[in-house]
């Protein structure tokens, strides 16, 4: 969408930036106010001519009290969601600091699951204490105390010694019904693991998916690659699965009312990839659950022309991590071709502000985290560096996952795979 804003002496150019489902993390981008400062006297006299607004849909989120929309959240139609309160490199501190703001921006109460002590620490060293009282008092916040937590750097396997850990005890939460979904920034192989032992899989479904949000050329459109890490090798029969869990998820909570599901491939050809591919190929083909689009290639997945990708979770991750990369490389690339001198600074001032709107755009903090689909709750996997505006992020997944019936239809998805093979 492209705003005009005119004032007296100009008319500015307003590139509204706004990327649906996606949230703030730490790189916030800086108007050009901003780099005017920097820029000296060049980038003031900038300032007096442009000034690109940019106008960021979880910076909304940040500013007042009641709600995305500004308006008061009705608390009947809040929703519990359990929260590993231990899990990630910074935890407990912003992961605390990130359900505070979320419980007084989202339709979402929290049950925060962690280790006493350590939730006393953080609120003393980040002076949430009152902060924290008013949102117990108000039920918004209710503080689960666990044992041990699971560290970042240790065996999956461990979720089953350590049975009161945090993980294991938000998952417990939801198995029992007391919260619709679980969000956890901590070790995603342990996330995973307790996910399986505690939640279970869904009928029909072999392996469980972690699905992320991707960016696309169009700031309104995101596509879903899964499996982006849970599984290093996959059969085609798993690639299969996905693709029904992707376009569910596609249809529900992106809203995406015919998804275009893709085989992610070196080539769009029927008759290219690797064996696996090859043997998805004729599946994905025979399928009439949901509208397959035919081959993704590499150069594809960020165009806007797919809705889900489907591939093996070593290749998924090795292409998350490349886009977290894509979008800090392309700025300082960029900054080292700008041209020097007063005028070169003068169009700088311009030029990074689009720029910093671009890298945000590509900045796994300001997605969240990713879905684990094919496990019998909602379940969303925060970046072990996560703080506090990636949880809100985070917790807005989980609750637009929960409240648009996202499982019902997983397990209707299920039951037919259940009477299919009956019927066979």
């Amino acid at each position: 969408m492209i705003w005009y804003r005119r004032n007296a002496a100009v008319t500015t150019l307003v590139d509204s930036a706004s990327a649906a489902g996606t949230a703030a993390g730490s790189m916030a981008g800086s108007v050009v106010s901003t780099a005017g400062t920097a820029a000296g006297a060049a980038g003031a006299a900038a300032n007096t001519v442009l000034q690109p607004l940019v106008v960021d849909p979880l910076r909304r989120l940040q500013q007042g009290v009641g709600g995305v929309d500004g308006e008061a959240i009705n608390d009947a139609d809040r929703l519990w969601v359990a929260v590993d309160g231990m899990g990630g490199d910074y935890a407990p501190g912003p992961i605390l600091e990130g359900c505070l703001r979320a419980v007084r921006l989202l339709p979402v109460r929290v049950k925060f699951v962690a280790e006493t002590a350590a939730v006393e620490a953080a609120v003393a060293e980040l002076e949430l204490g009152e902060e924290l009282r008013e949102a117990q008092q108000q039920g918004l916040i209710e503080l689960v105390p666990s044992g041990p937590s699971v560290g970042m750097n240790e065996e999956a396997t461990v979720v089953r010694k350590k049975r009161d850990a945090s993980i294991n005890m938000a998952m417990d939460l939801v198995k029992a019904g007391e919260a619709t979904a679980i969000y956890s920034a901590g070790n995603s192989g342990a996330v995973m693991a307790s996910a399986i032992f505690r939640l279970g899989r869904l009928k029909g479904i072999d392996r469980p998916a972690i699905g992320a949000l991707f960016p696309t050329k169009d700031p309104a459109q995101q596509v879903l690659v899964l499996d982006v890490g849970a599984n290093m090798d996959a059969k085609p029969s798993y690639l299969h699965q996905w693709a029904l869990l992707g376009n569910i998820y596609s249809r529900d909570v992106l809203q995406v009312q015919e998804p275009r599901i893709g085989l992610l491939n070196i080539g769009e050809e029927e008759c290219k990839g690797n064996d696996q591919a090859l043997k998805t190929y004729p599946l994905m083909a025979a399928e009439t659950r949901f509208r397959f689009a035919g081959n993704c290639e590499g150069r594809d997945v960020l165009s806007g022309d797919f809705d889900v990708v489907v591939c093996d979770g070593f290749t998924g991750n090795v292409l998350l991590k490349f886009l977290e990369s894509v979008g800090s490389v392309l700025l300082d690339v960029l900054k080292a071709e700008l041209p020097r001198g007063r005028r070169g600074k003068v169009g700088s001032a311009f030029l990074m502000s689009n720029l910093r709107r671009i890298k945000k755009r590509l900045d796994h903090a300001e997605h969240g985290g990713a879905l684990l689909l094919g496990v019998n709750g909602v379940c969303v996997i925060g970046h072990g560096s996560s703080k506090a505006l990636s949880v809100v992020s985070a917790l807005r997944i989980a609750h637009s996952a929960a409240n648009h019936g996202v499982m019902e239809d997983l397990h209707r998805l299920s039951e037919a795979e259940n009477e299919t093979v009956a019927c066979g």
